[in-house]
């Protein structure tokens, strides 16, 4: 009988102001990258005021990392050093590649609701610095499956034999959003040796062997297993599922730039500096 994964943490996240001026709830970031790992950062956003939001992420760089960003409902307009130009609507998901590096900017537009979430993640060391690549996902590109009591949109990896919309390259993630009605149960035989957590966009629900209560906004890991579990609460739960296996490789962090060492930064901001950033 598979193994019921049981929750090891529970994360609220903590208000933060990033870019020109966004505010949005860091989940998790730098102090967590080693239980979260290969995912190095989850920023949630969900908002109804567009000052809280507009003035969005100008021009910046990145570095050995993946950005996804995944919008529930909303409006941004993107564009970067690749010639890419867009706009990422309600259900729809932007994959990048940094790589070798990739200087982009992302800039919400008013909405009658900004939610979703922008997600790093870490590629392995040998992979640091590959071709960047841009992947703009549409909403008719993601699988959604209907099932008995629940929805689930396949946005990378594959879920009951259908292939997601993205297939990782680099890091071979599951990611869904699931929705699931009231007092609904939920299951999923997952990889014994990968990271798993879930975001809660919306409702509440009980979870793993003991059926622990967890509500919205909230990140939830769960520890070694073969299955995930959920009874979704009588208001019914919506949730955004990501798991991938952990690299277990040195992390050296600086601001928009994950590699392995000290010196690779160093050179990463040289470059920057130096205008030679862009491969």
């Amino acid at each position: 009988m598979n193994q019921v994964r049981k929750i090891k943490k529970v994360v609220t996240g903590k208000n933060a102001v990033d870019g020109a001026g966004v505010h949005l709830v860091r989940v998790f970031g730098k102090n967590d990258v080693q239980d979260f790992d290969p995912f190095l950062m989850l920023d949630a956003f969900d908002s109804v005021n567009p000052d809280d939001y507009v003035k969005g992420f100008p021009w910046h760089p990145h570095r050995g990392i993946e950005t996804v960003t995944y919008l529930v409902q909303g409006e941004i307009e993107h564009g970067d050093s690749l010639g890419n130009r867009g706009t990422i609507l309600d259900g729809e998901c932007q994959w990048m590649t940094a790589g070798s590096g990739i200087i982009h900017q992302e800039m919400p537009k008013p909405a009658e609701r900004m939610l979703g979430v922008q997600l790093w993640l870490n590629l392995p060391s040998k992979d640091k610095m590959t071709t960047p690549t841009y992947g703009g996902i549409s909403k008719e590109q993601i699988p959604v499956l209907d099932e008995e009591g629940s929805k689930v949109h396949v946005i990378a990896g594959s879920y009951q034999g259908q292939a997601g919309a993205v297939q990782g390259v680099y890091v071979k993630a599951l990611f869904l959003d699931v929705e699931v009605e009231p007092q609904a149960e939920w299951a999923l035989d997952v990889d014994s040796e990968a990271t798993l957590f879930v975001y809660i966009l919306r409702g509440a629900g009980a979870f793993g062997p003991d059926g622990e209560s967890v509500a919205e906004k909230h990140a939830v890991l769960f520890g070694e297993g073969e299955q995930f579990k959920v009874k979704a609460s009588g208001e019914g739960i919506r949730f955004l599922l990501l798991s991938a296996r952990p690299l277990r490789e040195p992390i050296a962090w600086g601001g928009p730039v994950v590699m392995n060492t000290k010196e690779e930064l160093e050179v990463a901001f040289r470059e920057i500096d130096e205008k030679t950033f862009i491969k």
